[in-house]
């Protein structure tokens, strides 16, 4: 697949230089596509499209926008299996995975945004003063390549509900799936101007985006040290900036827990999208003295796992997405070897005969500390750690120990037990016996893991303004 133009003002356009980028997948290491990459001068036109259609788009009815994100989930229930195959070739998620998740996720987002705009209330009466929340103005918005298209959609769809127009820039190693996207919302008749689609890498395009001082707002998914540099970049012009950053979600399993059930599961969340996810469970909090039972659960569970091509029959870990991160997590695996973590499954190396492509074994270490570097540091690969505890008090103490706070998962005998220790934890979001998430809820995390809210009506509102007009209401 190619994609050497952009989508500015209602159209693809020639990039301002032809620079292009091979895209590998992560698969078997070659490259599925190219791509252009943009520059400062592409960003100035994509924003002058969006303001210049920012008045005319603010100002359009609820009626209008209803119809509009209508269209957008027709357009993308007919593309899904592009979307699907697009995702799976460019960052190596497993077929069905990619058609189960990654894929549905998008057309999701878009019906909850649909059912929340239908009796939303854009205004509101407080005394003698009428609250108005209107559209913020120009967004930035840029997306991440571990769940592509839901992180799209999860931005777009609640900018374009809430009157707002938009520059989306995707991640350069996953870009096809924003491509389709762009020819859906194209083909639903989004108006001129109100999204545009420029690729390209974080100091070519990034930058210039999260600077640009005809943006209101930059909302941001990736790492943490990416959305220190966009929060300085959108300093000066005192943008809003939302961020979804990083984790290292810790999975707390009571006393009298399930420990089969919690365990296990745990575990294959932890290795679901071969463990690229902010919110994975990372950190598997377990009794001290049941630790030796749930460590022989993990490997049981781990090993059972099959790691293969993405179209393979049975797979259930992918590649992951490119050999930087490879790369990345093998160091890591390394460390935590040399720092004195049990090995239980897995470890360095890829597994066997999958030596072409970006293959990680599925890795359980236990016996392990919180002060360890698999235990600080987000490692965004299929790697455990298992932590043991001596009280309730100290898994909550330990769970809390971290610069993150996106995420976190308590499993209990009750949900009420559960739900006690999820109180205590300061995370953004909490997951109680596996429970999955829900898009009528907030996802956004504490600490260094973000300061905004997307999904439902959270995400909406990042994208609104609220006026006072005082005396209306008399």
């Amino acid at each position: 697949m190619e994609t050497l133009n952009f989508y500015i003002n209602g159209g693809w356009v020639e990039p301002n230089e032809l620079k292009t980028l091979e895209v590998i997948n992560p698969a078997n290491e070659e490259s599925c596509g190219r791509i252009a990459l943009g520059n400062e001068q592409d960003v100035n036109a994509a924003v002058a499209a969006a303001k210049a259609a920012f008045p005319a788009f603010s100002q359009t009815s609820r009626e209008e926008r209803i119809a509009l994100l209508e269209k957008i989930l027709a357009g993308l229930a007919a593309r899904q299996e592009d979307l699907a195959q697009a995702i799976t070739a460019e960052m190596g998620a497993p077929a069905w995975l990619s058609k189960m998740a990654q894929s549905a996720m998008g057309a999701a987002h878009f019906n909850e945004t649909l059912q929340l705009l239908k009796d939303y209330e854009f205004e509101s009466n407080r005394g003698s003063t009428r609250l108005r929340k209107e559209p913020i103005g120009v967004c930035a918005l840029i997306t991440p390549w571990n769940w592509p298209l839901n992180q799209i959609a999860c931005k777009v769809a609640p900018a374009i509900a809430a009157g707002c127009t938009m520059v989306l820039k995707p991640s350069e190693i996953a870009p096809f799936d924003a491509a389709i996207f762009t020819e859906v919302l194209h083909e639903a008749g989004v108006p001129a101007g109100v999204f545009n689609m420029v690729n390209g890498d974080g100091p070519g395009v990034g930058a210039p985006l999260s600077s640009h001082p005809d943006v209101d707002m930059v909302s941001f998914t990736g790492s943490t040290r990416a959305g220190r540099l966009i929060s300085k970049a959108a300093a000066d012009d005192i943008k809003r900036v939302s961020l979804e950053l990083g984790g290292k979600s810790a999975n707390i399993i009571l006393p009298e827990a399930n420990l089969e059930k919690a365990v296990s599961k745990g575990v294959q969340s932890m290795m679901m999208n071969s463990g690229q996810s902010c919110n994975a469970p990372s950190r598997m909090l377990v009794p001290a003295e049941k630790h030796a039972e749930a460590v022989a659960i993990a490997k049981q569970t781990a090993e059972a796992l099959s790691v293969n091509d993405p179209y393979a029959e049975g797979v259930y870990l992918g590649p992951v997405s490119s050999d930087v991160q490879y790369q990345k997590i093998q160091a890591l695996i390394q460390q935590g070897i040399d720092e004195g973590a049990e090995l239980v499954v897995g470890g360095i190396g890829k597994p066997e005969g999958l030596e072409q492509g970006y293959y990680v074994k599925p890795t359980v270490f236990a016996n392990a500390n919180n002060q360890m570097t698999i235990a600080r540091e987000e490692i965004f690969g299929p790697v455990l750690t298992m932590i043991p505890y001596g009280s309730v008090e100290e898994a909550v103490e330990v769970a809390n120990d971290t610069p993150y706070g996106l995420s976190g998962y308590v499993y209990g005998e009750t949900l009420e037990e559960a739900a006690d220790v999820a109180n205590q934890l300061r995370t953004g979001n909490v997951h109680l016996n596996g429970a999955g998430a829900d898009t009528k809820g907030p996802f956004g995390g504490y600490k260094q893991s973000g300061n905004g809210r997307e999904w439902g009506e959270f995400g909406l509102e990042e994208f609104l303004e609220v006026k006072a007009v005082f005396g209306a209401n008399q």
